[in-house]
């Protein structure tokens, strides 16, 4: 997709999946901007962001939004998103409006569900360790690295089982402390494969328009060439968050600022570039 070099240092980075807490839309209540998303999606998700994905996807999706809007939409010289967060990253590079990007995410959230009560899986942090110990046993276990977040932090994705079996070893076999999350399936990895199904077909019925400013996918940590087939591919693929942060910074991101619910994109780029300021 072409763009238009902003004349700025600033890189917009938007929250995915997990940066939730009850109260966390408290501030908006009352504004326009809320108050539509909530018709549009015909029920409340920060009522019921304790029954999952479904429910939490378009909760941390809007308040990235009303977030970034009540900042004064600040331009950016390049902007990306963890996981779900490039929903929120096209909205603020004028390649999607909120309303479609709303329901693609509420169908993501609810595909995503979906897939995870059909074939069960979980993901599992890995902090610390050996990086390429790390990616040997996931390789020895059928599992796919979901997530490569920072230095001495791989996220692994797959079946109950072979992750209990990674569990277990992780220590000896990669030096890693194991971290259960709290996920409802085995995201970005061959199990979501229903859920990209069903995103695609929503996403077939969605204009995107030229970005203002290159929106790198955290998949490929490129700019989006074709966000209708990556969007839906990029259920299925890792998440390589911490080359976006470096392509970020080679695109000329001097501040990184994060928009939206919790710090956790923040303290991930303190981490890939020590000497960085990622402002919240």
């Amino acid at each position: 997709m072409g763009v238009q070099q902003a004349d700025t240092s600033v890189a917009l980075i938007f929250p995915g999946q997990g940066s939730h807490s009850q109260g966390m839309e408290s501030d908006f209540r009352g504004e326009q901007l809320l108050d539509r998303a909530l018709e549009v999606l015909g029920a409340d998700p920060f009522e019921r962001l304790g029954e999952g994905t479904r429910f939490q996807q378009p909760a941390v999706f809007c308040v990235s939004i009303l977030d970034w809007q009540r900042r004064g939409r600040p331009d950016a010289v390049a902007s990306s998103g963890h996981s779900l967060g490039e929903y929120a990253a096209l909205v603020a590079a004028g390649a999607l409006e909120f309303e479609a990007a709303l329901c693609l995410v509420a169908e993501r959230g609810a595909a995503m569900a979906d897939a995870g009560e059909a074939e069960a899986g979980t993901m599992l942090a890995m902090l610390g360790g050996e990086a390429e110990a790390v990616r040997e046993l996931a390789g020895e276990l059928s599992l796919t690295i979901a997530n490569d977040n920072a230095p001495g932090q791989l996220v692994l994705s797959g079946s109950l089982e072979a992750i209990g079996r990674a569990e277990a070893v992780a220590r000896e076999q990669a030096g890693a402390r194991p971290k259960p999350l709290d996920v409802s399936g085995a995201f970005h990895s061959p199990l979501m494969r229903p859920a990209a199904a069903r995103l695609e077909a929503a996403l077939d019925r969605v204009r995107f328009s030229e970005p203002r400013y290159p929106v790198l996918s955290c998949a490929t940590a490129a700019p989006f060439v074709d966000p209708r087939r990556e969007l839906a591919a990029n259920l299925l693929r890792g998440v390589r968050w911490r080359e976006t942060v470096l392509a970020l910074r080679e695109a000329g991101a001097e501040e990184f600022v994060e928009p939206g619910h919790g710090r956790a994109l923040s303290g991930m780029v303190k981490r890939i570039l020590p000497r960085q300021e990622a402002r919240a």
